[in-house]
């Protein structure tokens, strides 16, 4: 176990320096909408989505409706189901396991599940699980830092949410430099420049996706190995 973990953590590595600081982000703009650590600590625990809880403390303070957070959060985190569904087959055997698996996939954890190979006398299944357990804690440690930095300190939140843009950012050239098939990433890129320009920048997500998909599905068996 202590080895499964200690490889993990190896991996997991850049996602810790990341999110403990787009965590921290998160616990302080908390703290100043003026709610309490507990909140803070049940959203990063139940929730676990960036973005989405991001927007969720906007929505807070705005006081939407229940139907408002529920269509305003689906939207934004509605590739998580293309997530899951990819990721059926990687996680198979895993029991009950799985379907904490599935709960766990933030565009980081995915990132690196979707490369993931466990090393030599690692069980595979109990790799991918450290993995995003690991994620999830550093994003939990993260928020109530966060929360409890801008209690103690006047800090000044403006801009802070990029920082989960620029996480991602960093992991996605991680992702190219690591591998020899750039063509999903270049799908990936026409299909939300295409969809911007059709619907525009409120409408785009949802579109985007259908395209990647699509794209993707058509053209599996085309797909460049990546050797």
């Amino acid at each position: 176990m202590k080895r499964t973990v200690r490889a993990a953590f190896r991996a997991t590595i850049p996602v810790l320096m990341g999110y403990l600081a787009i965590g921290i982000a998160f616990g302080l703009m908390m703290d100043a909408a003026g709610y309490s650590l507990l909140l803070t600590v049940l959203m990063s625990v139940t929730i676990y989505a960036g973005a989405g809880q991001y927007l969720g403390v906007s929505l807070l303070v705005a006081g939407a409706s229940p139907v408002q957070t529920a269509l305003l959060t689906l939207l934004v985190n509605f590739r998580h189901m293309f997530y899951g569904l990819s990721m059926l087959e990687k996680f198979h055997g895993m029991g009950l396991r799985k379907l904490y698996m599935i709960f766990s996939l933030t565009d980081e954890t995915y990132a690196l599940l979707s490369s993931a190979r466990a090393p030599e006398g690692v069980p595979e299944k109990d790799y991918y699980l450290a993995i995003a357990l690991l994620d999830h804690s550093y994003w939990i440690i993260g928020s109530a830092l966060g929360f409890l930095l801008g209690s103690a300190l006047s800090i000044n939140t403006t801009g802070v949410d990029f920082a989960m843009t620029a996480l991602f950012v960093v992991i996605a050239v991680g992702q190219w430099r690591g591998t020899k098939n750039h063509l999903p990433a270049a799908i990936g890129c026409l299909a939300t420049l295409l969809s911007l320009q059709l619907v525009g920048k409120d409408n785009m997500l949802i579109l985007a996706l259908a395209m990647i998909a699509a794209l993707l599905l058509a053209l599996q068996r085309r797909m460049p190995a990546d050797e």
